[in-house]
Formats: structure tokens, sequence, C-alpha cells
């Protein structure tokens, strides 16, 4: 025991005494025992506290030692014994649980976003150096020009495209003899429900009996006449509404919001709005048909100016996306599609689905630079060189914990024509929420079918089947998943589902133009 005692250093045995002297002040009931208020200084404090942050350094713990001081000196707070203060000060253990337990509340995952991203650029590098040494380079810019024309001679596409004027005046004239009385309004809708109508069945017409159309330039015009038909059928629909409403007689003909006398104003253009029957004229109509929106309005949004940098950039966006979208389908995607045929001809389950499997990450890599390309770059280009001001073309779809979100928010033009032309008449007219759903559905599904069957001129319908097939999905996500799990339902969804229906289009039109899948 001497021994022990002589070993103790002179700081040891002051720690000790100072302990020893606070007990006996506390015990023999001094003034700051019985009055509550703060304990005098004891002597030795400073030394007593570098012994603690000595210890406590050691152990990596001198943010704790500080915290139990300062807690020490907190006067609202009843004094502890010192030997308790000091084995909290010396403690390097709380109560808490692991931050990826769900009860820890930690959201901070960014670090592990950033490793799949690594990861996913990793993987898609490996598959792609497999491809280039198992096939070569099969990008080539003049089999991109043969997709679109068969005869350089032979422009089939794009003169059905310049044929589309005739159906846009004829919406236009309509309209003049509607709105100055010349003719009825059963007569008018008569006209327009023709012409409409020929805007959808001219140019399948054309396509399907012409032999120097190309699958690739049939999708182009009927795009093209699709969009027209969706324009065409709001402008009729706004302008009806419009003489609904008008209580006195057509005012004289005047420019349109859409297209006026522009005044400047300390650099930026002032516009003058427009009152039904001045919006028809010819230069309103033809702004109405390039800006990027379906449904009709008198007076459009403008943005002040033509921001040229920003155009630029969009620009370029456009032409260096367009040459990877078709370097990626022709290197990735149709060897790929190319090597699942005998698969399918056999029926070889396993090795379909490992087929499908395959395409399925080209396919849902094509499809997102394409969403980029076509609502953002495509799209900002053309509303900024017309000043168009909604630049509202998607809202944030990749978070969508439904099927439903999905749709209403990834293409946010036809989201809108369904819901003002299509959706809330129905609703109007005393259907349920439910029919006019499935409704809209099938309408959506009636021009995925029409895009697809008429241009490789052969009906299998898979894809009227895959949009109606979404109708009891999204039931059953809506029902039965949500948060993170109806995300990743919506996400299998469109990286699975899509190339389903590539791989069936793919398979038949072989099957029809080729007779054999091998």
């Amino acid at each position: 025991m001497s021994d022990r005692a002589e070993t103790r250093g002179p700081s040891s045995r002051r720690r000790m005494a100072n302990i020893n002297g606070a007990g006996a002040k506390q015990v023999n009931g001094s003034k700051w025992s019985d009055a509550g208020d703060k304990p005098p200084h004891y002597s030795g404090k400073g030394k007593a506290e570098d012994g603690v942050h000595n210890h406590a350094s050691k152990n990596g713990k001198v943010d704790r030692a500080i915290a139990g001081q300062q807690q020490l000196t907190n006067g609202s707070r009843k004094p502890k014994n010192v030997a308790d203060d000091i084995n909290e000060k010396l403690s390097c253990h709380v109560l808490q649980e692991s931050l990826l337990s769900s009860a820890s509340g930690y959201s901070n995952y960014r670090g592990i976003l950033n490793w799949c991203v690594v990861m996913l650029m990793l993987s898609n590098a490996r598959l792609f150096l497999e491809n280039i040494i198992k096939y070569g380079i099969l990008v080539d810019p003049i089999q991109v020009v043969s997709l679109f024309l068969k005869d350089p001679y032979s422009w089939p596409a794009a003169c059905l495209i310049i044929v589309s004027n005739v159906f846009i005046l004829a919406a236009l004239y309509i309209e003049r003899r509607l709105a100055v009385g010349t003719i009825s309004e059963i007569t008018g809708l008569i006209l327009h429900i023709f012409n409409l109508t020929s805007v959808l069945v001219f140019p399948a017409a054309v396509v399907l009996t012409s032999t120097s159309m190309t699958p690739v330039g049939g999708v182009l015009s009927l795009g093209v006449y699709t969009l027209l038909f969706l324009k065409l059928y709001s402008y009729q629909d706004t302008n009806r509404w419009c003489r609904e409403i008008r209580q006195a007689k057509a005012r004289k003909l005047t420019r349109s919001y859409s297209c006026p006398s522009v005044a400047q104003s300390n650099g930026s253009a002032v516009y003058t709005n427009v009152s039904y029957p001045g919006n028809l004229t010819h230069r309103d109509m033809y702004y109405f048909v390039f800006v990027p929106t379906l449904c009709y309005q008198l007076n459009f949004p403008r943005s002040p100016r033509i921001r040229k940098r920003f155009l630029m950039r969009r620009l370029f966006e456009m032409l260096f996306l367009m040459q990877l979208l078709v370097g990626l389908i022709q290197q990735w995607m149709v060897p790929t599609i190319q090597n699942s045929m005998k698969p399918f001809q056999e029926m070889d389950f396993s090795r379909m689905v490992e087929r499908l499997l395959k395409l399925a990450v080209p396919n849902h890599l094509i499809w997102l630079i394409f969403f980029y390309w076509f609502f953002h770059s495509c799209m900002n280009f053309l509303a900024e060189l017309m000043q168009f001001g909604d630049r509202e073309f998607y809202r944030d779809w990749w978070n969508s914990e439904s099927i439903t979100y999905f749709w209403a928010n990834w293409n946010i033009p036809v989201h809108k024509w369904c819901l003002r032309h299509f959706y809330k008449p129905m609703l109007s007219k005393g259907f349920s929420k439910f029919l006019a759903q499935c409704a809209v559905f099938m309408v959506s599904a009636f021009f995925h079918e029409y895009l697809v069957s008429v241009p490789l001129k052969m009906f299998r319908l898979w894809a009227f089947m895959g949009m109606m097939f979404q109708v009891p999905l999204a039931w059953f996500v809506g029902r039965y998943l949500t948060g993170n799990y109806g995300n990743a339902a919506v996400w299998m969804s469109l990286i699975i589902g899509q190339p389903v229906a590539v791989l069936m289009y793919v398979h038949d039109y072989y099957i029809i133009h080729h007779g054999t899948t091998t």
C-alpha cells in the first residue's frame, strides 16, 4: 500500500484532497449547500481540469469533456455530486441508434447515391467495351439517311407534312364562317368532324399505300398529323366556347395577341390583348401551330425577348443528343434485338428473359435521353424562338409514387389537353372519374397504336394493350404500394414494359417481311 501511495504523483494527491475538501464542506452544511447557490471554486480546479482534458484527449473525447464542464457551469441545473460529474466527463457512450436504423432519423444518403452512379457508369462502360469488342463499330451515318428515304428523288414524308396546310386553313376558314354567322353551328360541327377525321385518315392511307415510305418516315409524318389533330380539336373547341359566352356582335378583325404589332418599351416588347373573333387570322393560327402546346387560347403568355445564349445551348443539345441517340441505337440496341429473335422463335423462355433484361438497359437509357432531347432541348428551343412563355413541359415524374401521377406529369402538354378537352367535359356530362380515366387511357392507347402499327404496316395491338394494362396496374400500385415501393413499381414498369413491346413488334416485323427470325 505504501509503495502504491508513493507512486501516485502530487497532482493525484491534490485532486483527492480537493474532492474530499469539497465533500466535507457540503456535508458541514455550508451556505451554498443550504441556499442552493452555485458552489465556490475549489482550489486546484485548473489542475483537475488539466487531468480531465489529458485523459479525454487520449480517448479522442475532448469535446465531450468540454460539454460536461459547460453543464457544470449552468446555474439553472441542480448541483451534482462531484464524483458523478467527473464520471460524466470521462464517459464516451450515449444512448443512440445506428445510422441505418429507421429509428435514427438519418436521411442523408448522398454518398450512397454517388456510389450508385459510379457503379452504374462502370457497369455500362463494361457493356460498351464488350459490345465494341464483339461487334466492332456499327455506327453508320449513311444508314441513317436510308431510314428516312428509300429513293433520294422521292420524299413522301416531307410532301405529306406540307399537305397538312390544307387542313390548317380549312379549320381557320370554318371558324371564320361560324364567327360571322354564314353557317350554322351544326354545319360547322359537321365540317370540323370531317376535317379532323381527314387529318387522321388521309396520312394513314398514304403511308399504307406508298411503297417509297419508310417506317421512320411514316412515324415522323404521322406524329406531325397527330399533333395537328390535337391542336385543331382544341382550336375549334376554344372558339366554340368563345361564341357561347360572347354577348355582343363580332368586333372587327384585329391582330391577335399571339402575333401582335410589337411596340418597344425599354428594350422589351409590349403586347395588347385580343378578344374573339379578332384571333381568327392566319398569323394567329400558324403561331399556335408552331408553339409547343396543344391547348389553344386567345392570349398566350409571352416572354419579353429571345435569349440568344439560351437558344444556342438548346440547339447544341439538340444536335449532340440526336447523334448520341442514333449511335446508341445502331451500336447497342440493333445487335441485341437481332440476337433476341432466335429465342423468341424457339420459345426458349429462359433465353427470352435474358434477352429481355439485356435489352432493358440500352432501351431505358435511350428513352431517358430522348425525353431530355425532346421535352427539354427541342421544346425549349422552339418556345424561346417563338417567345412562348409557358415552359412547363414536364414535372417531377421521376418521383412518381403511382402510375397515374407519372402519366399526369411526364408529358404536360398532352395531360393539359386530355384534362381540358376530354376528362372535364366527360365529368360535366355525368360520367364517373373512373370511367373518364379509362376513356383517357383508351384514347392514348389508340394514338400509341396508330403511331406504331400504321408505319410498320401491321396490326398487332401490342401498344394498345400495353396502354390499357396501365389501368389495372395503376389501381394495384395505388392500393397496395406507397412511398418508395410505389416509386420502384413505376420505374419497373418503365424499364421492363417498353422492351417487351419493342421485342413483340420487332419479332412480328421480321416474321412478316423476312419470313424468318434467324
